[in-house]
């Protein structure tokens, strides 16, 4: 089966690599299910069935959930042809708990994250495989080059941790990029302290012109305030946490009551 362009595949190669991430899912205490999101020719799959996890997967590619029904007949019921990106997981999962886990398509990786972060009281953990730089944006602490929206977003709610990098010949074809592991577990104090709608379009607005300060891009949103000549708007978005963030958004949303 050769790799499709469109679907974004590089299927992994490395049994190593594979039996690496299938272990690298910790708080199993914590949920009975696991979701593997493209699981391509099954490389993974394979050591996510041998841990014995209650293992359903989601394949975009019809070719891929013909091969995986023939050569993975103790899951056919548990193979779902969808778009992941489409799919309303309480179909599957109903209010129960369950992790993600894959070998992500690069192009849709961070469309991935959103994903699990609108099913963020499900899902207590993810771990997949990124393209190096994205893997690295999702974790960036504040003040690295960087940290951007998707690194705020995920860390309002996820504690996140790079765990192996992976070389492009463990994979076929060869990804013309670096990969990395990550590893998001889910902050045990999900209460953000503001509308997380309008946590969300702050993060957006302020990183949407990253170089200036938040004087100038946060007068999309409070126009004509001395609150703009404080200090603190001084600041690049790369520089504040999530925490300023969330005194950000309050600010805002008290000047728009």
């Amino acid at each position: 089966m050769k790799a499709k362009k469109s679907y974004g595949q590089h299927f992994l190669t490395s049994d190593d690599i594979a039996h690496r991430i299938a272990h690298s899912l910790q708080l199993l205490d914590q949920y009975d299910q696991v979701l593997e999101v493209g699981p391509g020719q099954g490389m993974l799959t394979k050591h996510l069935l041998e841990a014995d996890y209650k293992l359903s997967v989601v394949e975009a590619d019809r070719d891929m959930v013909t091969y995986l029904n023939e050569h993975y007949p103790e899951l056919s019921e548990r193979i779902i042809s969808a778009d992941f990106l489409r799919l309303k997981l309480e179909r599957i999962f109903g209010d129960a708990s369950f992790a993600i886990i894959g070998n992500f398509p690069y192009n849709i990786s961070s469309q991935i994250l959103f994903r699990m972060l609108d099913y963020r009281e499900q899902v207590p953990e993810l771990v997949g495989m990124f393209q190096r730089e994205m893997a690295e944006r999702v974790v960036a602490p504040p003040g690295n080059k960087t940290y951007g929206v998707i690194s705020v977003l995920v860390q309002a709610y996820y504690e996140g941790k790079l765990l192996f990098k992976v070389e492009p010949g463990s994979f076929n074809p060869p990804p013309k990029v670096q990969s990395a592991v990550i590893r998001l577990v889910r902050r045990e104090n999900q209460d953000l302290g503001c509308s997380y709608s309008m946590f969300r379009r702050v993060v957006k607005q302020a990183f949407s012109q990253r170089r200036k300060m938040l004087r100038n891009t946060m007068k999309a949103f409070i126009k004509g305030d001395d609150l703009l000549k404080d200090e603190f708007f001084n600041q690049r978005p790369e520089q504040l946490s999530v925490a300023d963030f969330v005194q950000l958004t309050n600010w805002i949303i008290e000047r728009q009551t």
